[in-house]
């Protein structure tokens, strides 16, 4: 059953999977990250599913867990569906193995408080404005001693698009991305503990700048992504955008990784103004 209220974000599931290399490959690059965590999580959610290869990734890693594939766009969720196969389809509609899917925003989830061991969410968070938020909901929803995986763009990315727009005089119309030190202060203005931080870049190679733009449209956020720009200014843009060696057309990603805890409830001593002791719980 699909839970929640409809937001068509992208187009087409099929659409999306044959744009989403970039996703794929950091997903990939994240589930190795959990080689090291030592964890048998009752409860499991995929946040920004999209169509499903994070879900399905940490099912086949956690199978006793009860997975939940959240994400705002209803088409995601159909293509999450539409990607099982027919016996996982039926396993899920007479046994409810497999995951419960959930039309919801990141920043209000139907989940009840302390609900969540593990969440995982793959690029999705530098589409908030303020992914503060959205921290903090995930932690709300988080059990103690659980765990938020995730991977976002960082301010590097699309350095050769950028430098472009400059050249030519348009407008940098690009998506401006979190810093990993700011992102790191979020997790612990949330309410997190021990956040870890890293980051790697990316490389991709476009035979044609085209190629680039027709995959962000695919993924139905090419104007959130890159902004509007005439096509007049795009074919400037193209002209100004330096090649490699063979022709093609460099962009750069910057991936920042992160993971952190929720920890338990401190006590915290106050006195009131006679001395005694006043004892209040709050979260890290």
């Amino acid at each position: 059953m699909i839970r929640g209220v409809n937001r068509n974000l992208f187009d087409t599931a099929a659409a999306y999977d044959q744009a989403a290399v970039l996703a794929r490959e950091v997903g990939a690059r994240m589930a190795e990250r959990l080689d090291y965590m030592k964890i048998s999580p009752p409860r499991i959610a995929d946040i920004g599913c999209a169509t499903g290869d994070g879900i399905r990734a940490l099912q086949l890693r956690y199978p006793k867990a009860q997975a939940l594939a959240i994400d705002v766009s209803l088409p995601m969720l159909h293509g999450v569906r539409a990607r099982s196969s027919r016996l996982a389809r039926l396993r899920n509609h007479f046994f409810n193995r497999g995951p419960q899917l959930i039309n919801a925003d990141a920043r209000a989830l139907p989940l009840a408080d302390n609900t969540l061991d593990v969440v995982w969410s793959n690029l999705m968070l530098h589409w908030l404005d303020d992914p503060l938020p959205a921290l903090r909901e995930i932690h709300r929803a988080m059990a103690t001693g659980g765990l938020v995986m995730f991977a976002t763009l960082g301010p590097d990315s699309l350095l050769e698009l950028r430098e472009a727009m400059q050249k030519v005089g348009a407008d940098d119309t690009v998506r401006r991305f979190i810093d990993m030190h700011d992102i790191g202060d979020l997790l612990v203005a949330a309410g997190f503990a021990d956040p870890v931080m890293d980051m790697e870049i990316i490389n991709f190679t476009y035979r044609h700048p085209r190629q680039f733009l027709a995959d962000q449209r695919h993924l139905g956020v090419r104007d959130a992504f890159l902004g509007q720009q005439s096509l007049r200014t795009w074919r400037k843009i193209f002209s100004a955008w330096p090649r490699n060696q063979e022709g093609h057309w460099p962009l750069r990603f910057e991936v920042v990784y992160g993971h952190a805890w929720k920890p338990s409830p401190r006590t915290m001593t106050k006195r009131d103004a006679a001395g005694n002791a006043i004892i209040t719980f709050h979260p890290r």
